[in-house]
């Protein structure tokens, strides 16, 4: 429960601060927008909850490079295949 819990937050903090790079949110159309989203591509984070899959949106025309997670401690999140 607390992990799955973490996860929901951590990935909603993602959705947004993509859009807050993209200008709008997901699947809207405006004059203002910055880029393009094109999917995500998923990472593990281990935490004392247990592992967490974190979704990592992709964009297009500009790079995705969060500050939320500079807190962790390298290595302690992997690329997750499938």
């Amino acid at each position: 429960m607390v992990r799955s819990s973490i996860e929901e937050t951590l990935n909603a903090l993602l959705d947004k601060e993509a859009n807050t790079l993209v200008n709008t949110g997901k699947y809207e159309r405006t004059n203002e927008r910055m880029g393009n989203r094109s999917g995500y591509h998923t990472k593990q984070l281990t935490t004392t909850a247990g592992d967490v899959k974190l979704k990592f949106p992709r964009l297009k025309g500009i790079p995705f490079e969060t500050q939320m997670l500079m807190f962790c401690r390298r290595g302690s999140y992997r690329n997750v295949s499938g």
